[in-house]
């Protein structure tokens, strides 16, 4: 039984990563329990675990004193007692005694099995827990275990472990089968219902910006440091960096001969379109820079609001702003000031008519919809076909329509 109960022991913890101090305490722990139950205390017994052979000692300690003067028999034996384990014990001594576990009773013994295994499984959880804290905002390499209705369940490549892959941490174009592997960093630990639960995510910019870490090796060297990564998963991302050593281009470098190094980062992300710029202090540069591919004319702030009024070419907005308003969105966020974007005016233009004018006629979501894009003029709403501002805004081809036939009538007159 005495070897059967280790044995156990030994069995959970080899895959476990218990260490040896941890594994005889808890040994110790499930034994004085055992032994508290059949004598109602354990100050007087020795628990010795030997944890390289595999096996344990009990000894009950207790004083030898004369026959008929035993007060507390838990603490004291009498000498005719001791005499009966070793003839060689004298008055005044300690007398050992050695237990065996067939003692305690074949039902008490499984009891503590169940304890021990109950104990071992705490302890896993803990140290499940303990690992995956410290990893938080690491790469995971796993494989697609399951694919459930709102999560995906992973297994870690490397420890084996359960990751959980909720579809909100999913990025666009993430299509998984069981058994493909699947990279994401670590995004936070809990415990539900005393299980460690591990939460992987693929959208946050931890991900892109460890992925830029592992190929680049300036950035692992920190020759180059990232400053700041927004990120619309799966669409667009724009990552500030700079370099301390003027020898190093840090956008080149992050790049890599012919995009060498950003095309398998652009690949894991599922296309994700990534654009490098180089991070600076002075604000009216860093916001031209962040609105990049698009060229800037001229740029006022009003850093009280946090707000830019950007002037382009007519035929750099579009570009500005981009697909959907991806691109003036992240500038924005990059940047910490909201983006406003405007024409620069020429002379045939002049005639033109703010939309706030037509407030009275065009309800306010509507005019903010098309300056979300950049028609902040009558002019730049009816240059723009019914289909194309259908595609970059949240209009109704209806209402598009109607806009655009009110507008004309102004030039009209």
């Amino acid at each position: 039984m005495g070897v059967s109960l280790v044995d156990t022991f030994s069995e959970f913890k080899a895959g476990k990563n218990i260490d040896r101090p941890t594994m005889v305490r808890v040994l110790e722990d499930v034994f004085r329990t055992l032994i508290k139950k059949k004598y109602g205390s354990d100050e007087n017994f020795d628990v010795i675990v030997n944890t390289q052979k595999g096996d344990l000692e009990l000894w009950r300690v207790r004083e030898i004193v004369p026959d008929g003067e035993v007060l507390d028999d838990r603490s004291q034996i009498s000498v005719s007692e001791a005499l009966s384990i070793d003839e060689d014990y004298e008055i005044g001594e300690e007398c050992y005694e050695q237990l065996f576990l067939e003692h305690f009773g074949r039902r008490a013994i499984m009891a503590a099995r169940q304890t021990l295994i109950s104990r071992i499984m705490e302890l896993e959880k803990d140290e499940i827990f303990k690992k995956y804290s410290e990893r938080v905002g690491d790469v995971v390499l796993g494989e697609v275990h399951q694919i459930l209705k709102r999560e995906i369940l992973i297994i870690d490549d490397v420890t084996g472990n359960e990751l959980i892959l909720p579809r909100s941490e999913m990025i666009r174009g993430d299509y998984l089968r069981k058994g493909d592997m699947i990279r994401g960093v670590v995004k936070k630990v809990e415990m539900k219902n005393n299980n460690p639960v591990i939460i992987m995510s693929r959208t946050d910019s931890t991900f892109l910006e460890k992925l830029l870490t592992q190929e680049v090796p300036e950035i692992e060297d920190g020759l180059i440091t990232i400053q700041k990564i927004v990120r619309l998963p799966g669409e667009r991302a724009k990552v500030a960096v700079e370099s301390y050593d003027e020898r190093i281009d840090p956008v080149g470098a992050c790049v890599g001969m012919k995009g060498s190094r950003i095309h398998g980062i652009v690949r894991e992300l599922r296309n994700e379109n990534i654009d490098i710029i180089n991070w600076t202090s002075n604000e009216n540069l860093f916001i031209q820079r962040a609105l990049t591919p698009a060229r800037v004319t001229n740029i006022e702030l009003n850093k009280d609001e946090a707000r830019a009024s950007v002037y382009l070419e007519p035929d750099q907005v579009s570009l500005a702003i981009g697909k959907g308003g991806t691109n003036i969105k992240l500038a924005s966020k990059l940047t910490g000031y909201e983006i406003d974007v405007y024409r620069n005016t020429s002379q045939h233009e002049l005639e033109d008519v703010d939309l706030d004018e037509f407030s009275d006629e065009i309800e306010a979501w509507v005019i903010a919809e098309f300056k979300r894009i950049g028609c902040d003029t009558a002019r730049s709403v009816l240059e723009l076909s019914v289909e194309e501002l259908v595609r970059r805004t949240d209009l109704e081809d209806v209402t598009i329509q109607n806009v655009q036939t009110l507008l004309a009538s102004e030039f009209e007159e």
